[in-house]
């Protein structure tokens, strides 16, 4: 058990930054949002799963859509707790703990915003232990749970309940519909049990991207280097250092969708990496070989400070450092590469484990 104030805010938003491999939406205005929340309405106490009692009903929380869309299009505020209010009238079961949907991005920050608005403390874990682009790239779905109803909210106050008989065609109908509500949404899931969560979510995560934003932190005050900072917490490998010297994104269907090549420098001089997203990064090549692929993270890093880059921020003449880090054990099942995969991507490229590049590789 431990609780974030709104001084912990920075260092839990850098770190989801960090864990949404790319993607996740824009962690500042999450940041914003929780920490006028946690000042307003005082700490929210995040419990491990095991401090939960039984008879708990949890409500996972996440924005879906377009990361360049929530850079214009902020939320109004109270999408979240309409979203929550809804599944649950819907379920007809009231929550008694709230949890992140995802860990990346803006989806670690915005449950803090309804935990402090109605007293309710958080479920330290998440659905994906990073951040993926579907509805349906969830360790419930992949462990066969019902995630229905869903409610859907957005910032002009519509609210729509949806009944999928899957989380794929879940996934069909919240991205059709958060494009109409203007390229995001609030998403809120059932509630769900100790019991059916314990084997269903990755474990931890809020804790952990707290941990490693503090890291860099640290590192930056004292003059270390904040990516090798990272890479510990994150038990990654570098992978690849380097000049962005070319992106290509461009959105549609409710996501970003492209790919950014970095110039090697350092012992990479001479060679070129490219990176492939939808939302997030998906696949890294070298010299047309997979040195990290998804599941894995691929987390780009600002080298000088490891600020970590979104896709949607990718620049030329960025100087990046690439840190690959292991997902949760159970995306990398047979059954978790089929939906997560770089197959699912339509990328010809197998899944490759991570390992250090070797001198062949570069």
């Amino acid at each position: 058990m431990h609780s974030v104030t709104a001084a912990d805010v920075a260092d839990l938003a850098r770190g989801a930054a960090v864990l949404g491999s790319g993607g996740g939406g824009n962690p500042y205005m999450g940041q914003l949002m929780a920490e006028h929340a946690l000042a307003e309405h005082g700490p929210v106490t995040v419990l491990g799963l095991e401090e939960v009692p039984a008879s708990s009903r949890v409500v996972a929380v996440m924005v879906m859509g377009t990361p360049t869309v929530f850079y214009e299009k902020m939320l109004a505020g109270d999408e979240m707790l309409r979203a929550v209010r809804a599944v649950s009238r819907a379920a007809g079961q009231a929550p008694t703990h709230l949890m992140p949907g995802e860990i990346g991005g803006v989806n670690a920050t915005i449950p803090l915003v309804p935990a402090a608005e109605s007293g309710l403390s958080l479920v330290d874990g998440d659905f994906m232990g990073r951040a993926f682009p579907e509805l349906s790239m969830l360790l419930p779905a992949l462990a066969g749970l019902s995630l229905a109803p869903l409610a859907l909210t957005d910032e002009k106050g519509n609210v729509l309940v949806l009944e999928a008989t899957d989380m794929d065609w879940g996934e069909r109908i919240a991205r059709v519909c958060s494009v109409a509500m203007g390229g995001t949404a609030v998403v809120a899931y059932a509630p769900l049990s100790p019991g059916q969560l314990r084997g269903a979510m990755a474990h931890g995560t809020v804790g952990r991207a707290q941990a490693l934003g503090k890291a860099i932190r640290l590192a930056r005050e004292d003059r270390r280097d904040p990516v090798e900072a990272a890479r510990r917490v994150l038990s990654g490998v570098t992978v690849f250092r380097g000049k962005v010297v070319d992106v290509d994104g461009r959105p549609g269907g409710g996501f970003l969708w492209g790919r950014a090549v970095v110039e090697g420098t350092g012992p990479d001089t001479g060679t070129e990496l490219v990176v492939r997203f939808q939302n997030e990064y998906l696949l890294a090549t070298r010299g047309g070989r997979a040195l990290v692929t998804t599941p894995n993270l691929i987390c780009v890093l600002e080298e000088e400070g490891a600020q970590p880059v979104p896709a949607d921020a990718l620049r030329y003449g960025l100087r990046v450092a690439v840190v690959g880090a292991p997902c949760d054990e159970a995306w990398r099942s047979p059954q978790g590469l089929e939906i997560t995969g770089p197959g699912h991507f339509g990328y010809d490229h197998p899944y490759a484990p991570l390992t250090a590049p070797g001198p062949a590789d570069r």
